[in-house]
């Protein structure tokens, strides 16, 4: 039995010697890193509008009823708008105190609607719309998703391609014959989150006069695909 131990303890011992080789790195030589960078303009094409009630009452409940009247009627004119989103946001209440700040003399309640379109001459005319009865709680503007995919795919085309070329250069610089790509990271850039604008344009009017339409630019945002990586040149 010892001998039978002895004997299989020499051959694990003699194939993890033989293994050490294989697990051991392999050397690399004339590594570089390298960084390409490629950029676009994309358009802002999605428009985001917040609008809100905000009421105040001695009665909470006939206050939160003012409130759901007001907004009720808000979304069911949206809806009739075809290419609106509507989403509605945060609603809350609060206490109003007098002026020691110990008694309790009403509530006030505030609730918002935001609706989201990439057809904005529509948007714009409905805002002006509900700006009638409704307060403006924010303008935004975002790169909709389709749009954000779209243009991602075409700029992690041009930065693949500008990381080979510049691998390129570098090998004829060392004056390699070829190269192979040891590691790449690709990142994008600058897709921004809902772009906020400050106080609308608004054209004067009377009070009643018709609605205003907001006058609305959206502009472009700049958007980047980095690649990163390491390239291995091969000499003659």
């Amino acid at each position: 039995m010892p001998a039978i131990t002895r004997s299989a303890a020499f051959i694990l011992g003699a194939g993890l010697l033989a293994s050490l080789p294989a697990l051991a790195q392999e050397p690399r030589y004339n590594q570089i890193s390298l960084r390409a960078e490629v950029n676009q303009q994309v358009p802002r094409d999605l428009m985001i509008v917040t609008l809100y009630s905000e009421e105040q009452n001695a009665d909470p409940g006939k206050l939160a009823n003012t409130i759901s009247d007001t907004m009720n009627k808000a979304l069911a004119q949206a809806r009739e708008v075809k290419g609106i989103t509507l989403r509605q946001g945060s609603r809350n209440s609060y206490p109003v105190y007098d002026d020691k700040g110990q008694k309790i003399t009403g509530w006030r309640e505030r609730a918002e609607l935001r609706l989201e379109s990439a057809d904005f001459p529509a948007l714009s005319k409905l805002t002006g719309e509900l700006l009638q009865t409704l307060k403006m709680g924010g303008m935004d503007f975002s790169i909709a998703d389709a749009t954000r995919k779209q243009s991602e795919d075409a700029l992690l085309k041009e930065a693949v391609a500008a990381f080979k070329a510049r691998a390129q250069l570098a090998t004829d610089a060392l004056g390699g014959k070829t190269y192979k790509v040891v590691n790449l990271n690709l990142n994008s850039a600058g897709y921004p989150q809902p772009y906020a604008r400050g106080a609308m344009m608004m054209k004067a009017s009377r009070a009643d006069a018709a609605p205003v339409t907001p006058d609305v630019e959206a502009g472009t945002s700049e958007v980047s695909i980095n690649a990163d990586g390491t390239i291995e040149v091969v000499m003659p």
